[in-house]
């Protein structure tokens, strides 16, 4: 399927959610379809994405990024580096909506893509920054950090733990659990947990990996 089927991707959605056993009000599903709307359509020209077909969006960019929603069920300032399109941020924006969520990315086009986003979609709770995580100053530190399928666990502690608040975590969505990834995490820093996630409609692994600072 490659047009935008609203009333098929919206039951797909629906059920997603309850195979997850989600909460998402009917405003909350509006939105995640109009976010895949902007998303289906800003492809076309700025290649946000290599998924091109609508069903697979929901599967590979919707439902992958609730999955892990509730793992953010805390966290007040959520940082999520390398955005792109918004996944996960924007996803978390919607259901975590009393959490304020930077999304940063060095692409104009998508930070461009995002504040569109933001804008269409009134997501009052969303900042976009355009630069590399490195030079990134906020006046606000951040209690959450997260990226999706970024770089390695080294590079994206090592670029962005100046912001993370004392006590705060790194939560990393990946595919498969590479043990030499793991292994190779900056000195001071240690994985508190790696969660599996199932995500509806998709047979390939995903985990979340829990990243904190090392104690003693």
């Amino acid at each position: 399927m490659k047009h935008f089927d609203r009333p098929m991707l919206a039951d797909m959605l629906s059920h997603g959610l309850q195979e997850m056993n989600l909460q998402a009000n009917a405003l909350q599903q509006t939105q995640l379809l109009d976010y895949l709307a902007l998303l289906f359509k800003w492809n076309a020209v700025y290649n946000l994405t290599a998924v091109r077909d609508p069903a697979q969006m929901v599967v590979q960019h919707l439902l992958d990024s609730l999955t892990a929603v509730s793992a953010f069920n805390d966290a007040q300032h959520i940082l999520d580096v390398g955005s792109g399109g918004g996944l996960p941020g924007i996803v978390l924006s919607i259901i975590q909506s009393k959490a304020q969520i930077t999304l940063i990315d060095t692409v104009h086009k998508k930070t461009a893509f995002l504040l569109q986003v933001k804008a269409e979609l009134g997501l009052k709770n969303v900042s976009v920054q355009t630069m590399r995580v490195e030079q990134f100053q906020p006046t606000q530190l951040f209690d959450c950090i997260t990226s999706r399928a970024f770089a390695s666990l080294s590079d994206f502690i090592n670029w962005s733990q100046h912001l993370l608040l004392e006590g705060g975590h790194f939560i990393a969505m990946k595919g498969c659990l590479l043990p030499d990834e793991l292994a190779q995490l900056p000195a001071g820093w240690t994985i508190k947990q790696t969660q599996p996630l199932q995500v509806p409609g998709m047979d390939a692994e995903r985990h979340l990996i829990f990243i904190e600072r090392s104690h003693g």
